[in-house]
């Protein structure tokens, strides 16, 4: 009499390594993500560029122009500039912010240790996405409450292309942001580039004279910068004044494009 011996089916190789290492990259991400939050609170430069600066400027270019609408601002002038300044915070955090904590990062040489730490390769990235949207996040909401006081807060027009418009805008900005960080080779190089790119990006796109009394040249200068285009996406349905279908298509160009040279830069 012969009798069949069943053999269980063979292990899965490696399948057990597998699993642990995912559980240990969420683990170390997770820990990379509260530092480098925890972090943010501490910097001075974040605390003045990105808190600090929009609300200052906004309070006072925002009461410079009254409040009735006029042949350069097609609304409230300082409804104009409440929204206008939500644009402003975004650019600081992605031109100012990011790229002068991720330089100083390089400079220390802290990614070769994150490397040599065992941190997944995407890790870093996904940690400063989270750290730019959530600075952004929080210094709008900070910069809407105290305008609502002062100048009080426009109704919004039109909540779906706003929220797309913020969205796209962000993230748009904070992968620029990461993508300057790993380019330029010292804090100090990218203080000097972001405060450069910011700067006139600032004053004839988003926070500086309505596009109505520029001249012509300028105008056209101003309507070709990204942070005018997000600006534009968010602005103009927020008051009212138009879709604008084309700068929103084209900020999310922008973003697509930023995110993925971001994305390939960081890998570590």
């Amino acid at each position: 009499m012969t009798s069949t011996i069943h053999h269980p089916p063979p292990a899965v190789p490696g399948a057990d390594e597998t699993v642990t290492q995912r559980r240990r990259y969420r683990s170390t991400t997770r820990r990379l993500l509260t530092t480098e939050l925890r972090l943010l609170g501490r910097d001075p430069l974040t605390l003045t560029f990105v808190l600090v600066f929009p609300i200052v400027t906004m309070l006072i270019i925002g009461g410079s122009f009254g409040t009735e609408p006029d042949e350069a601002f097609p609304v409230n002038p300082s409804h104009w500039y409440v929204a206008s300044y939500f644009t402003v915070v975004i650019g600081a955090t992605g031109l100012i912010m990011l790229p002068v904590h991720i330089a100083s990062y390089r400079e220390r040489g802290v990614l070769r240790r994150f490397a040599a730490s065992g941190f997944p390769r995407w890790s870093f990235a996904v940690a400063q996405l989270a750290i730019g949207l959530s600075a952004i996040a929080i210094a709008g909401l900070l910069l809407l409450a105290v305008a609502a006081p002062v100048y009080g807060v426009p109704d919004v027009d039109d909540p779906v292309r706003v929220t797309a418009g913020i969205v796209v805008g962000s993230v748009a900005f904070v992968s620029i942001g990461v993508l300057l960080g790993t380019l330029l080779p010292s804090a100090r190089a990218a203080q000097a580039i972001g405060l450069l790119l910011f700067f006139p990006s600032f004053l004839l796109g988003v926070g500086g004279p309505p596009p109505a009394v520029m001249s012509e040249a300028l105008r056209e200068i101003a309507d070709r910068l990204p942070l005018a285009l997000a600006n534009q996406a968010i602005r103009e349905p927020w008051l009212g004044i138009g879709n604008a279908t084309g700068a929103l298509l084209t900020t999310t160009a922008i973003a697509v494009v930023a995110t993925a040279l971001a994305a390939r830069r960081t890998a570590l």
